[in-house]
């Protein structure tokens, strides 16, 4: 048995840098810009067609409500998202897809098989169902 290395920390961060510059990338280079990584959760979730507050945006993302205020008005000024009114209760603000927020989907989509193909390319089933059995594992050991 080999004397553990204690790097897994850095090397996803580093896996999560290179992963992240190459979303950008994709991006950018199928003509969408300003669109981040951390826009992802959130336009999934807005993907589906419901209507989201910016609360439930931020229970499901894992992320706090300023956090999300923050990428939602980005999502905003970009045309991607738009905001409205509950008729049931003017105090509560809805999420939605604007027509270009929704033409999205296809190019998030079409990024998202890219980075898959990227990131598992040359393992063999079993090393990926590894893998992500084993950073499950580290996630929960570092969440408990």
């Amino acid at each position: 048995m080999s004397m553990k290395q204690n790097n897994v920390v850095a090397l996803a961060s580093r896996i999560t840098e290179s992963a992240n510059r190459l979303i950008v990338k994709e991006l950018e280079a199928r003509g969408v810009r300003g669109i981040v990584p951390s826009h992802g959760g959130i336009l999934s979730l807005l993907f589906t067609g419901e209507r989201h507050t910016m609360r439930e945006l931020a229970e499901k993302i894992h992320r706090t409500k300023p956090t999300v205020t923050v990428l939602v008005d980005k999502l905003v000024d970009l045309g991607y998202v738009a905001k409205g009114k509950s008729p049931e209760d003017s105090r509560v603000t809805y999420l939605h897809l604007t027509e270009a927020g929704r033409a999205l989907q296809p190019i998030m989509a079409a990024v998202s098989a890219q980075l898959n193909a990227v990131v598992y390319a040359g393992l063999s089933d079993a090393e990926a169902e590894l893998v992500e059995r084993l950073l499950e594992k580290i996630k929960h050991n570092i969440n408990q």
